[in-house]
């Protein structure tokens, strides 16, 4: 590994940075400008490693578009002094996290590598150990001068996912991520294999770092039962210019009319409707069922295999960026940052 190769880890908030100093005593929080007297093993790496902690930490049940922007800003502050970055982040919001910065950060050519842990960094049985250490490495991964992962990532329990391809779908296990509609980049064990066909390749422009995001959207999750009131209140929201839709399987909702009525009612007035499955793996098709034909008839737009997390996220991204209703309907079925696969 090249001696001049330098990483900055970001610390954002989460479990990750927690340690118990005695057995029953409360835990505190890790000094990260001590990060080597806490994992000396971080020694052993040929690469320079600096911290970045927030002040305050944050909770990831807090973190919000905002502190997505502050994300970006850091990275962009310190773009040219560093080759790659590790993110540590609390895990309940890590898969928002990644895919917002995905979108903030256009023409990204070095690793933005994601990470947390189930376990505090202090607790013996700790996760985030593994995880930190090889999100550092693969951080710092070249091959001919070039970074191998120049995107952003997202690492945990010997997995390397598209960051913006992934959900947390475990709250007690060490696997907690799933990605389910695109292959991992990388996987670790003795040694880290790099599935280079799934990665994106750099683009070699200049970082363009985007700076507003509109949160004015809803996501409404059918299920079986839901009234009237209910979806009438949701779609009533001043202020609202988008809805995502969770719906069943391939992209079905039901077919009665109050229903429909009431998303008409919303579209007429400009508010933009998109279809996301509420189903962790598997594709919006809309028209394939007579259930889902009524929502292709009213203008609901297809997310096709992305994520929730993806959705919003791009959404945020996309009213932030552009005026016209058009445009954000163009671009939110237009792959950006390998969120999506259209058929």
């Amino acid at each position: 590994m090249n001696t001049q190769i330098s990483i900055l880890i970001i610390y954002t908030g989460g479990t990750i940075g927690m340690f118990q100093e005695k057995k029953n005593k409360p835990l505190q929080l890790l000094n990260f400008d001590n990060i080597y007297d806490q994992l000396p093993i971080l020694r052993q790496f040929e690469c320079d490693i600096d911290t970045y902690a927030f002040d305050p930490v944050i909770d990831s049940s807090n973190m919000n578009p905002a502190f997505w922007i502050r994300i970006a800003e850091v990275i962009e502050q310190t773009y040219e002094h560093y080759d790659g970055f590790v993110v540590l982040h609390g895990t309940d919001t890590m898969a928002f996290t990644a895919s917002a910065l995905s979108f903030l950060l256009e023409h990204l050519n070095k690793p933005v590598v994601f990470t947390g842990s189930q376990l505090p960094l202090g607790i013996i049985r700790t996760d985030g150990r593994e995880n930190l250490i090889t999100a550092i490495e693969i951080a710092a991964a070249r091959e001919d001068d070039t970074p191998i992962v120049p995107e952003v990532s997202l690492y945990f329990e010997s997995k390397l996912y598209r960051g913006n391809r992934t959900t947390k779908f475990n709250a007690e296990n060490f696997d907690a991520f799933l990605s389910g509609n695109y292959p991992v980049l990388a996987e670790a064990g003795i040694h880290i294999t790099y599935h280079h066909h799934e990665i994106l390749k750099p683009r070699f422009k200049r970082l363009k770092v985007h700076k507003q995001l509109d949160p004015n959207i809803a996501i409404l999750k059918l299920f079986p039962g839901i009234t009237r009131a209910v979806v009438a209140g949701m779609l009533s929201i001043e202020g609202l210019k988008a809805v995502i839709l969770e719906t069943y399987g391939t992209g079905n909702a039901p077919t009665e009319a109050w229903f429909l009525d009431a998303l008409a009612e919303a579209s007429q007035r400009g508010v933009m409707l998109c279809n996301v499955t509420q189903c962790k793996r598997g594709s919006v098709e809309m028209g394939r069922y007579e259930t889902s034909v009524e929502l292709n008839k009213l203008g609901v737009v297809s997310a096709y295999d992305m994520t929730t997390e993806a959705a919003a996220t791009k959404l945020m991204y996309l009213l932030g960026r552009y005026d016209s209703r058009e445009q954000v309907e163009h671009w939110f079925q237009t792959p950006l940052r390998g969120e999506m696969s259209v058929k």
